[in-house]
């Protein structure tokens, strides 16, 4: 029975989760500097807000960690303590599973009872609408305790902990990685007075397609001609370091694209047998 809500962490996500009447606590209140700013965030959101994180836990039986990455672990050990005996701590932070797995030993071995929590797209605009995954032994519980809080849209994702931020964090090398990989083309594209037909260009050649069927058919590109690939994108690299942009993700891309090729493989037909063969070529080769 979920009696009690408390909101730790009063960032973005955390306003956008919160409802009236639900008691927080931020870091920020300890800050002398941002101590107004942040109080006049829970009002705007008509929450009862503590200035240490004992008020704010006390009664809660449910309470939605909302803090920065880097505060992620630091936040279940200062506040594992002060939960009480059998509250659901649900870790909604973007962090990697093995430090979700660090956090839940400090909570469990407190008493209270750790998810996993991947929020898995934008907070704003969808706020409680945002699609949430869960993970670890008490998934069921946070599941059923995050709808009865307003949340629409929970599944669960594997009975582990980490078995959710796994999904988000290696996810996240596609979507964050698209994006950095966009300002490096961009920015260059612009320098170099080529925008619109790189942009034009692109359109083109970008085809339709499931991410297995794509993921399929890059792995084939670099398996069979990852050297010669990696070669032109030193080029590239030239390229973009001549137009003062630094070329930090196409370093990368020439890294990978050589390791690929260096397997000396010709790729298998299907995304599966492409990554079995990988794996499998990878451990015979010496360290």
């Amino acid at each position: 029975m979920i009696d009690a809500t408390s909101l730790l962490g009063f960032g973005e996500a955390g306003q956008a989760f919160a409802q009236p009447g639900v008691a927080s606590f931020d870091i920020a209140t300890e800050n002398g500097e941002t101590r107004p700013r942040k109080i006049a965030d829970f009002e705007r959101a008509n929450v009862r807000w503590s200035a240490t994180p004992a008020g704010a836990l006390a009664h809660a039986d449910l309470v939605l960690c909302l803090v920065t990455a880097d505060q992620a672990l630091a936040a279940a050990q200062r506040c594992a303590p002060l939960l009480k005996s059998g509250a659901l701590w649900l870790d909604m932070n973007s962090v990697a599973p093995g430090t979700k797995r660090a956090a839940a030993q400090a909570i469990e071995a407190a008493g209270g009872r750790y998810v996993d929590v991947a929020v898995m797209a934008p907070v704003l605009p969808a706020r409680l609408g945002v699609p949430l995954l869960v993970a670890g032994p008490y998934a069921d519980a946070a599941a059923e305790a995050s709808r009865a809080y307003g949340f629409t849209k929970v599944s669960i994702a594997g009975p582990k902990v980490g078995d959710a931020s796994a999904i988000k964090m290696i996810r996240s090398v596609m979507i964050k990685g698209l994006e950095a990989l966009t300002a490096e083309c961009v920015l260059a594209a612009e320098r170099a007075g080529v925008r619109d037909a790189v942009l034009a260009s692109l359109d083109a050649s970008w085809k339709e397609q499931s991410w297995a069927t794509r993921a399929d058919y890059n792995l084939d590109r670099m398996l069979a001609h990852g050297t010669r690939r990696a070669a032109e994108m030193e080029e590239v690299a030239k390229t973009l370091t001549d137009l003062g942009v630094d070329p930090a993700m196409t370093r990368g891309t020439i890294q990978r694209q050589r390791e690929m090729g260096a397997l000396n493989m010709t790729p298998p037909g299907g995304l599966t047998a492409k990554l079995a063969a990988i794996e499998t070529r990878e451990e015979d080769l010496p360290a």
